[in-house]
Parts: C-alpha cells; structure tokens; sequence
C-alpha cells in the first residue's frame, strides 16, 4: 500500500493494484477498478516511485523469507 495525500490534506494509504488510471488534471486523479476516484496533492511521478519503492520492499522481504526457509528447513 502507498501513502497518499488528499487535496484537503488528509493522508491515507491505497492499494496500488487497485489503480486502473492516474490522471493529472493538474492535481492527480486515481480512478480505482470500481470506477470511485481520488484526488491527491502527489504528482504522477511521486505516485510511480512509491509504487516502484513499495514493491520493491515487498519482494526483498520475500526473498528474505526464501533465504530463511533455506537455512532452517
């Protein structure tokens, strides 16, 4: 999950695999698969590097766990 901003200030986390489209309007839209949206203070690229910075995180913690089945079978 990503940690977004709304445009009244109001953070709140989301999650990415949720997201059909992001568009910038000039803030950002995320219209979600159910079609409901947000508008949000970060920019198109904030939001892709939080993405890419999240799952990234998600897979080094897998391959940690791999790597401690491994040791400990």
């Amino acid at each position: 999950m990503i940690k977004l901003t709304k445009l009244n200030g109001t953070t709140f986390l989301l999650n990415h695999q949720l997201i059909q489209i992001i568009e910038k309007i000039p803030e950002s839209k995320i219209v979600l698969n159910n079609k409901e949206y947000y508008l949000v203070q970060e920019s198109l690229e904030e939001i892709l590097e939080r993405i890419i910075q999240f799952d990234a995180k998600v897979a080094n913690r897998l391959e940690d766990l791999k790597e401690t089945f491994r040791q400990h079978p």
